[in-house]
C-alpha cells in the first residue's frame, strides 16, 4: 500500500542510508569532548569508519555517560543550536537530560507519524492522547506526529478517566494512544459501563511499558477494535516511535533509515547468533544535537531473520523482555519479566495481568510468589489445578520453583501509567 511518511527501501537502499548516516554519527559524535575521547581511547578516527562492519571498532556509551556530562551531556552543537530539551527519570538523583535541534524535532514526529500511518491511521481520524506532558518525551512527541500525519489531535494526558470517557463521546476519537496498563483500564471500565456503542474507537497505541500478548487480545475484545499496536522507544532515541508492530503483530518494524540496531551479550559486548536474545544497542544515523553512538539501552529483545508477511520491508524486533539491570536473580537463576509473561500466555484460563512478590526467609531462603488473574470468564472452582499447572510450566520454562496463586479477574492494580509487577521485599 502507499505511504505517506514510510519510505518503501530496498535492502540495498537501507544499507546505503545506514552508511551514509553511520559516517554523518560519528562526525557528528567528533563534536563532543565526551565521544571523542572515548573514540581516541579506541584509536578510532572518524576517517577510520568506511563499512558497517567498522560499527564494532566503536566504544559503547550508556546512560552513566549522560549523567556524566549533566546538564547537557553529549552535546554536538552549540548550545544555541537547542530548541528544546527532554528528560527521562534518573536513579542516581540526576535526570537523563537529552537536546534537540530543530531538525531533531523533525525527525521525532516524523518516525511517530511513520507509526500511526503503519498502524492504518490517516488524516480522517481523530486522536486521543493519554501520556504524560511536560519534561517527558510523549506528550509532545505523540501530539506531534498526530498532528504531522493531519489527525485531529484532543491532547488530555494521563489519568482522569472520566475526562476521557466524556471526550471519546463527544468528540468521537477513533485512536487512543496510552500506556498498556491505561489502556486495559479505560477498556474495562467502558465495558462496566456499557459504553462500547457510544464510542467511535477503531485503534489503539500502546508504550512505554512491556505489553503481553493476553493484554492485547482483551482490549481489542472488550472495545470492539480493528487493532492495538505496541510502539516502542526511549528519550534517548528522540522518544516513543522508534518502532511499532503491524496488523501481523509479530515483532516491531524499526526505523532502519533512523537507526542502527545491534543486539549484543551484556556481559562480553559480542554479537549473539542471530534470532538469539541479547541487549539492545542502537546507533543513530541523523541526531544532530546528541547522537546515539552504540548506545546500551539494557533492554533485552532479538532481531527477527526474514521479512514480515504484511510486505513493509523495515527491519523487526522482538518485543522487550525486560531490561538486563531488572533482571530478578532468584536462588541463582536469572529471570526477566518477558519470561513469566510468556509462560502466562500458554494458558487460556488466565488473564493477563500479574505480579511477583520477592520475600526471603530466617534462613535466608528466597521465595518468591507469583499471582496471576483468573479470565474474566472463569470459575475459582479450578484455581488449585490451574495454579499447580503453572508452578510445574514454570518449573521446566525458567528451572525454579515458583508459588502461583490464582486471584479474580481486574484484582491485582490497575493505573494510569506503567503498572509495577515486581515486589522485590528481599
Amino acid at each position: 500500500m502507499p505511504y505517506r511518511f514510510i519510505p518503501q527501501l530496498t535492502d540495498d537502499e537501507i544499507h546505503k542510508k545506514q552508511m551514509e548516516g553511520l559516517r554523518y554519527t560519528v562526525r557528528q559524535a567528533w563534536n563532543a569532548p565526551q565521544y571523542r575521547a572515548k573514540m581516541q581511547a579506541c584509536g578510532a578516527q572518524p576517517e577510520d569508519i568506511t563499512t558497517i562492519e567498522d560499527l564494532r571498532r566503536l566504544p559503547t556509551v550508556d546512560a552513566d555517560d549522560l549523567r556524566e556530562g549533566y546538564p547537557l551531556p553529549l552535546l554536538c552543537v552549540s548550545p544555541s543550536e537547542v530548541v528544546r530539551i527532554h528528560a527521562s527519570s534518573g536513579t542516581t538523583g540526576k535526570r537523563k537530560i537529552l537536546a534537540y535541534t530543530k531538525r531533531d524535532l523533525d525527525t521525532f514526529s516524523l518516525q511517530i507519524a511513520r507509526c500511526y500511518e503503519l498502524a492504518g491511521f490517516t488524516p480522517e481520524d481523530r486522536m486521543q492522547l493519554a501520556v504524560g506532558y511536560g519534561l517527558w518525551t510523549a506528550g509532545a512527541g505523540f501530539q506531534a506526529g498526530s498532528e504531522r500525519l493531519g489527525m485531529l489531535t484532543v491532547p488530555v494526558g494521563p489519568g482522569n478517566l472520566e475526562m476521557h470517557l466524556q471526550l471519546l463521546q463527544d468528540l468521537g476519537a477513533t485512536g487512543f494512544t496510552a500506556t498498556a496498563s491505561m489502556a486495559l483500564l479505560l477498556s474495562e471500565e467502558v465495558e462496566r459501563a456499557g459504553l462500547r456503542d457510544k464510542l467511535k474507537l477503531k485503534r489503539m497505541v500502546c508504550g512505554s511499558e512491556t505489553r503481553s500478548e493476553k493484554m492485547r487480545i482483551a482490549i481489542e475484545s472488550k472495545l470492539g477494535l480493528e487493532g492495538c499496536y505496541d510502539i516502542g522507544g526511549m528519550t534517548e532515541m528522540y522518544g516513543p516511535g522508534t518502532s511499532i508492530d503491524c496488523n501481523e503483530h509479530n515483532g516491531l518494524h524499526y526505523w532502519a533509515d533512523l537507526f542502527i540496531i545491534e543486539i549484543l551479550d551484556p556481559e562480553t559486548l559480542q554479537p549473539v547468533p542471530e534470532g538469539e536474545v541479547g541487549e539492545m544497542v542502537v546507533t543513530s544515523l541523523c541526531k544532530e544535537a546528541v547522537p546515539l553512538l552504540r548506545y546500551r539501552t539494557h533492554d533485552l529483545s532479538r532481531l527477527l531473520p526474514g521479512r514480515c508477511s504484511c510486505g513493509l520491508n523495515m527491519p523487526r524486533h522482538d518485543r522487550i523482555l525486560g531490561r538486563s539491570d531488572d533482571m530478578i536473580i532468584y536462588r541463582g537463576v536469572n529471570i526477566y519479566p518477558g519470561q513469566l509473561m510468556d509462560v502466562i500466555g500458554q494458558f487460556a484460563e488466565l488473564a493477563g495481568e500479574y505480579q511477583v512478590e520477592l520475600t526471603r526467609d530466617d534462613h535466608a531462603l528466597d521465595h518468591m510468589t507469583l499471582t496471576v488473574e483468573r479470565g474474566q470468564e472463569e470459575s475459582a472452582g479450578n484455581d488449585a489445578a490451574l495454579a499447580a499447572a503453572l508452578e510445574e510450566r514454570l518449573r521446566k520454562a525458567i528451572l525454579a520453583r515458583i508459588e502461583v496463586k490464582v486471584a479474580d479477574y481486574a484484582s491485582l492494580p490497575r493505573t494510569f501509567s506503567k503498572s509495577k509487577r515486581v515486589v522485590d521485599k528481599r
